[in-house]
């Protein structure tokens, strides 16, 4: 059947090109607007507590987006600097938008004075529902108001500032990781390849694929919330999957012209073998992509479609454009340079690990086992000012804010309570509160809804630290009389926690087990999809330890260009085991497509293992290659929460191709020996009728030389 399709495509390849590039056009055009379209704060499920909070007192009236204006280096206590700071108030009131001004002269609290009185914070209060154009330009308004106030220096923060702030960051880090990437991949692939025509393909490939998943993202948003950072998403793995398909299917190509193929034999074999390789590999990919639904999120959600939307497209993209433009200039590609069998450092390599399998096994599984240890003392937060670049003003708002307004600097624990400010047991229970080691401030303020109001309870330590998460547990567990319901950011970290804690086991579970099947299903095997899952838990421990110890420790802080905030954002380690599991798997299938043909014609477990090592041991490591190339652009972007994606993806990806395919695989399959092909005959027969196999051409098998053209793969 894909013999037949890849003969298709290329006897229509004029019209298939015809068709993408208009396809390419739409998709470019429609694609431009679409970071306007997402969402760049953190937005919970509908059934989180702090959602629900979020909600009631945007129509309580009590919940606004503010501009928080830091004006430094100024007496407060002198006359002149207080009737400035009354003028601009004044002034800020103005400001389109803006419903209320705060500040330590008109309020006469000290709450908007610096500890040190060198310094005077601002507070503007925008009207709910307003758009992200009119609030653009309130900041900007606000800016040139404070300027005047004068002082050594002016800083805006507040939430409106930090999230545009992050999407621009968001924006620069996509530009950045995408110059880094793909020039510097399509240089690589022209040293894999020896020519810049082969070399350019992989790479149109990826950049087809991603401008279609921005146009899937765009439709995404008409429906449900996207993250700004799902663009990242849609371009690291874009970019990394497409070159990595398309590097499968140009090196599969180049061997077969090296066979002697005409040009269209030659990609009608591509896609019949190659292409079948790609389609297990980005169902597998996308199998685990699909885990993140099952997380009550739209956060993740998002990155699941976006995962999703960029594997799917990757494949189509591979499996049609790559063909037909293998079709039209393939005749001025050059072919492979044949290799014998039983030669090279792949297969010497998968030698010598075979004669000493055991002790490999050992000291690979202890070492990785060691790597995983720091992360059983990992902290999590959601990101905030803080993940934002080292020259943000927003950022080193937040932390003037934490370090000279004590009271101030944290982001309130937000207290719905069922009863009027003057009531006796509120203000008694509010005292309580005051008196607790954990809690910076309390205020209380009433709501247009009569006997309801709002606490709001400022921890000691950061906005989303151990304090103040185990303050919100314990306003949720107190009864002071009256009903309360909790909210803010911390209550945010809590329930997402909560809602990992139970879901992620299912995501699991599901991954695991689709897998499992399509690896069955590709090797008859049950040892072998049991082994693959072993193998890739112990390599993202492994790079799981390491973020915690670069990261949330700061250990290489100078080098990356980062500092720490003492935890990891909250939603990478399930995003790195997501797609990190899948491309582990999209390695797995390159060398046992190769290794279970092998052995089928052979019924040799070792010289299978070693042969299959050596065929595919090139393209795995040009492809983990570029793929990490890919990841570190972004690594070296400056949001926090981009950079630990990133770097831990290349780290889980270097590991998974080098350790464990390299050492592992072989010793493991070394130590199994025929044990790897077992199934209850049952199964066996199940896979027989309806297992997924590669085309043979029906070579001999006296010569095992004879067999390499008839492989799965590359």
């Amino acid at each position: 059947m894909f013999e037949r399709y890849g003969r298709l495509v290329a006897a229509r390849r004029r019209t298939v090109l015809i068709a993408w590039l208009v396809l390419m056009v739409t998709a470019f055009a429609a694609a431009g607007g679409v970071a306007d379209r997402l969402d760049t704060e953190f937005v919970g499920s509908d059934s989180f507590e702090s959602t629900q909070v979020r909600e009631e007192l945007a129509a309580l009236g009590a919940s606004r987006d503010q501009i928080a204006v830091i004006v430094d280096g100024i007496d407060v206590d002198d006359p002149v600097v207080r009737a400035a700071i009354e003028e601009a108030r004044a002034e800020l009131a103005t400001v389109p938008g803006a419903v209320g001004v705060l500040d330590p002269v008109t309020t006469g609290d000290d709450a908007f004075v610096s500890l040190d009185r060198d310094a005077a914070l601002l507070v503007v209060a925008l009207e709910n529902g307003i758009d992200d154009d009119d609030a653009h330009a309130a900041v900007d308004q606000v800016e040139l108001i404070a300027e005047d106030l004068g002082g050594q220096d002016v800083l805006l923060g507040g939430q409106v500032v930090v999230e545009e702030e992050f999407q621009e960051a968001s924006e620069r880090d996509l530009q950045r990781g995408e110059l880094f990437a793909i020039p510097v991949a399509l240089v690589a692939l022209v040293f894999i390849f020896g020519g810049i025509r082969a070399a350019g393909l992989p790479v149109a490939v990826a950049l087809t694929a991603v401008a279609f998943s921005m146009v899937v993202l765009l439709l995404a948003t008409t429906f449900t919330s996207v993250s700004i950072f799902a663009l990242n998403v849609v371009s690291m793995l874009g970019i990394g999957l497409g070159i990595d398909y398309g590097l499968l299917m140009v090196s599969r190509f180049r061997e077969e012209r090296a066979a002697g193929q005409d040009v269209e034999r030659a990609v009608a074999r591509t896609v019949a073998t190659a292409g079948v390789t790609v389609v297990f590999s980005g169902l597998t990919v996308a199998i685990a992509m699909a885990g993140l639904f099952a997380f009550d999120d739209p956060t993740l959600r998002s990155f699941g479609i976006a995962g999703i939307a960029v594997v799917l497209l990757s494949m189509a993209t591979a499996l049609t454009l790559l063909p037909a433009l293998l079709a039209a200039f393939g005749r001025r590609i050059r072919p492979a340079k044949p290799q014998a069998d039983g030669e090279g450092a792949f297969y010497r390599l998968a030698r010598v690990v075979q004669r000493r399998a055991l002790p490999v096994v050992i000291v690979v599984s202890v070492a990785l086992g060691a790597l995983a240890l720091p992360f059983l003392n990992a902290r999590f937060e959601n990101g905030d000012a803080r993940s934002l670049p080292r020259s943000s003003e927003a950022r080193e708002a937040a932390l003037i804010l934490a370090d000279r307004f004590p009271s101030r600097g944290a982001d309130p624990v937000q207290v719905i309570a069922d009863a009027d400010t003057d009531d006796v047991g509120l203000t008694t229970w509010v005292a309580e509160l005051a008196a607790d080691d954990d809690v910076a401030a309390v205020a209380v303020t009433p709501t247009t809804v009569v006997g309801v109001s709002v606490v709001e309870v400022v921890p000691s330590g950061t906005a989303q630290g151990d304090e103040a998460q185990r303050l919100v547990r314990e306003l949720r567990d107190a009864d002071p009389g009256f009903e309360v319901v909790v909210g803010g950011v911390a209550a945010e970290v809590v329930d997402a926690k909560a809602m990992l804690a139970e879901r992620l086991p299912w995501a699991i579970a599901a991954i695991v087990l689709a897998t499992f099947v399509l690896l069955f299903l590709m090797t008859g095997s049950l040892a072998i999809p049991v082994k693959a899952v072993v193998m890739n838990v112990l390599s993202l421990g492994a790079s799981f330890g390491a973020l915690v110890w670069i990261f949330q420790d700061g250990n290489l802080s100078g080098l990356l260009g980062f500092d720490s905030v003492g935890s990891i954002d909250l939603y990478i380690p399930v995003l790195i085991f997501v797609f990190a599991f899948g491309l582990s798997m999209d390695y797995e299938v390159f060398l046992l497509g190769r290794v279970t043909e092998i052995h089928d014609q052979i019924g040799d477990n070792d010289r299978a293992v070693a042969l299959g090592l050596q065929r595919t041991g090139r393209i795995i490591t040009s492809a983990a290659l570029l793929i990490v190339v890919v990841f570190a652009g972004f690594a070296a972007g400056e949001v926090l929460a981009i950079k630990q994606l990133g770097l831990g993806m290349a780290l889980a990806v270097i590991v998974d191709a080098t350790i464990v395919r390299s050492l592992l695989v072989p010793a493991t399959m070394r130590l199994l020996g025929e044990w790897n092909w077992w199934a209850p005959p049952p199964l066996r027969r199940l896979h027989e009728r309806f297992g997924l196999r590669e085309p043979s051409d029906g070579g001999g098998l006296d010569d095992e030389r004879t067999v390499d053209r008839d492989l799965v793969g590359v």
